[in-house]
């Protein structure tokens, strides 16, 4: 694929994400419309997930129809040109009304993540970037916060009901005895995001799935971070841990979280 082939997904793709978001936001402001239901333990579901993840299907077939696309609600086949859609990423905090959820497309090319784009509409935030080419936050290149002193870090905690509670209780206890604050805010996406923006130095989560990182991991690598090779493996069909965070507090996080 051609640089010039990959700056038009970029900038197409950014458009859509933004049409995406409004149409979410849409949903997000009339709560009686969202049809809220549950996949599984604390796993949520609303009528705007499947709106704006088969909008982006739709948009995506039209211009770029040589592609593969794998989304959460939908499903799909990876290739060598494949988008990862989360249509909403933190579901449980749209449908209560809390404003940290976000729109989110990856590109991943030769299996390598190459453009991540994520629309937080309810923030007014728009995260950019491709490989080789920095990230942006509305327009302004961002860059991880280079903390490299443990005890002053802000670290988010992810969780899943997939793995043990009790790993997560050990992961907790162990960064609290380093001296890090921790947090959980309810979206993976934008929770890597904010590492990559500098308000927080790391997001660790024990299993987490493609569509929920595919973008930020682009975005937190252009941004200077650290990230764990989350596409190992199966990592795209049935996904792995994640950990990112400011380079110097790569290897104590390593072993506060057990993820490599």
């Amino acid at each position: 694929m051609t640089p010039a082939e990959l700056l038009l997904r970029r900038y197409a793709v950014q458009g859509l994400v933004a049409e995406a978001g409004r149409m979410a936001l849409d949903y997000f402001g009339r709560k009686e419309s969202l049809g809220v239901s549950m996949k599984g333990t604390q796993d949520w579901l609303t009528v705007a997930d499947g709106a704006v993840e088969d909008f982006l299907r739709a948009r995506l077939a039209q211009l770029f129809p040589g592609d593969t696309i794998i989304g959460e609600e939908g499903g799909g086949e990876a290739s060598d040109a494949v988008w990862i859609i989360d249509p909403i990423d933190g579901t449980a905090n749209f449908a209560h009304g809390d404003r940290n959820w976000c729109v989110s497309i990856g590109f991943l090319l030769n299996r390598e993540p190459t453009i991540g784009i994520v629309a937080a509409p309810a923030l007014d935030e728009l995260y950019v970037a491709q490989r080789g080419q920095g990230a942006t936050l509305n327009g302004q290149t961002i860059a991880v916060s280079g903390a490299d002193d443990i005890r002053r870090a802000c670290i988010e905690l992810g969780w899943s009901p997939r793995m043990p509670a009790q790993r997560y209780l050990d992961m907790m206890s162990r960064g609290y005895a380093a001296g890090c604050s921790i947090k959980r805010a309810g979206s993976g996406t934008l929770g890597l995001c904010n590492v990559a923006n500098g308000r927080t130095e790391g997001y660790a989560e024990l299993h987490i799935n493609a569509w929920d990182v595919a973008a930020g991991i682009v975005i937190v690598g252009e941004a200077g971070g650290w990230v764990s090779d989350f596409f190992a493996g199966d990592g795209i069909s049935h996904g792995n841990p994640i950990l990112c965070c400011t380079p110097a507090l790569a290897s104590q996080l390593r072993d506060i979280t057990g993820i490599s």
